[in-house]
């Protein structure tokens, strides 16, 4: 299984390597962001780190371009711990984030989730089969997405917040229930993660993202998917 580690300090990237090729992964490395998207052109891998701050094109930019041709799950690494840093991050399209200097067991307890949650049905394939509403379809074993009938690309966490929705039409969840049972690991991000999340499934999803028929905000309270 192959990942990618993308970061300007040559030390850092060499750590990652070591530790990560002890787990038995495959590891590339690149040190700037225009690098990194060619790579993943063609790289087949399972996991991207992608440090925010880069030569040539930064991390923000480069996730966006990556994101034009993949969903390969994307992890950005960045030594600025501003909630509006990691915002941003999620608006180009990453799935997580995390602050230097960062444990390497959390790290790899990341990925493993990551990989866990981009390559695996829910429960083993317990409810596999697809889940369909109006013009929205979702198949959790192949974990794609339709919009009449149309392929939609998903990265993992909007795929895991989508289906978590639908699977429960009409109930309601407070942005701390999303981040608890999407992101899963004691994410002590912002909250606002939530939102741009929503508002990227809204965009791909809705026919009028402004004016919502399938995901539908509680004013107050939070998200919820409408019954039909």
């Amino acid at each position: 299984m192959k990942i990618l580690v993308v970061d300007d300090e040559k030390l850092l990237v060499k750590g990652i390597k070591f530790n990560l090729e002890n787990e038995g992964y495959t590891v590339d490395a690149c040190y700037d962001g225009e690098t990194a998207v060619e790579l993943a052109r063609t790289g087949g891998y399972a996991v991207i780190l992608l440090d925010l701050m880069m030569p040539k094109v930064d991390g923000l930019e480069a996730c966006q371009q990556i994101r034009q041709f993949s969903t390969v799950p994307i992890i950005m690494l960045t030594a600025r711990s501003e909630d509006a840093d990691k915002l941003l991050g999620f608006e180009s399209g990453a799935d997580d984030y995390i602050t230097k200097p960062f444990n390497i067991l959390e790290l790899k307890a990341r990925i493993r989730a990551l990989i866990r949650r981009s390559s695996m049905p829910v429960n083993g394939g317990a409810k596999s089969g697809k889940l369909v509403c109006g013009q929205i379809e979702i198949d959790p074993e192949r974990r794609s997405a339709k919009r009449y009938d149309v392929p939609v690309d998903l990265t993992v966490k909007e795929f895991d917040l989508i289906e978590l929705l639908m699977r429960n039409p009409g109930k309601v969840y407070s942005r701390e229930n999303l981040l608890d049972l999407v992101w899963g690991y004691d994410y002590q991000g912002d909250i606002r993660t939530v939102d741009v999340h929503i508002r990227r499934l809204r965009e791909k999803l809705e026919k009028q993202p402004n004016a919502p028929e399938y995901i539908i905000t509680k004013w107050g309270v939070g998200y919820y998917f409408a019954e039909q």
